[in-house]
């Protein structure tokens, strides 16, 4: 008979093993053809690649080009990166340069795992 531990650790290995596999939906909110922006997409693309390779998907959406884009998923601030999927979503505002802080509140990875990929 397994025990209530033996089902917690199963569930929980299944949903690592579904992380490993799941595709990954970004969107990155940026404000025009700034340094901070260009700085911004480059990260990101950078750090996905990495982390992520061949399972994910970016969108990119200039502020300035879709103010609609912008006012329909509550974007306050740019930069912005939204994880749509999978779920449940999450964001993040301001700067993007902090490899671990940004694959550590996205869900990616724990903290503690994050290899230096520089």
């Amino acid at each position: 008979m397994a025990s209530e531990h033996d089902d917690t650790l199963r569930r929980y290995e299944h949903r690592l093993a579904e992380l490993e596999s799941a595709h990954y939906l970004f969107t990155l909110f940026v404000a025009g053809a700034s340094d901070l922006s260009a700085r911004a997409i480059a990260n990101i693309r950078e750090l996905f690649e990495f982390h992520l390779n061949g399972r994910y998907s970016l969108e990119v959406v200039d502020v300035y080009r879709d103010p609609k884009a912008m006012t329909a998923s509550n974007v306050l601030a740019a930069p912005t990166l939204i994880r749509e999927e999978p779920l449940p979503k999450r964001r993040l505002v301001g700067d993007l340069s902090d490899t671990s802080r940004v694959l550590h509140l996205l869900g990616i990875i724990e903290r503690a795992d994050i290899p230096r990929h520089r």
